[in-house]
């Protein structure tokens, strides 16, 4: 089964009369957040906890060795576990 991040319906405001993000707003934000692209130094199996889907560069890397993907939501329950090397 696939999933998809869903955008906001165009004819829904973003943010209340206050100016304050609507509930909508904040969660749409927040998958977008957590699956964007993280960067750091090394690889991130066992040490960067993320959602699945979410990707990761290794600044440090080498050709073969730079981009990771989270496949899997956790392993026997730790979630900065389940990465692969793409």
């Amino acid at each position: 089964m696939a999933t998809k991040i869903t955008g906001l319906p165009y004819t829904r405001p973003i943010v209340d009369s206050r100016g304050i993000l609507t509930q909508e707003a904040r969660s749409f934000f927040r998958v977008i957040i957590d699956r964007s692209l993280i960067i750091g130094t090394g690889s991130p199996e066992g040490v960067i906890e993320a959602e699945q889907g979410a990707e990761y560069m290794d600044d440090t890397g080498t050709a073969g060795n730079i981009k990771y993907i989270k496949r899997d939501s956790s392993v026997s329950g730790d979630r900065s576990k389940g990465w692969i090397l793409v």
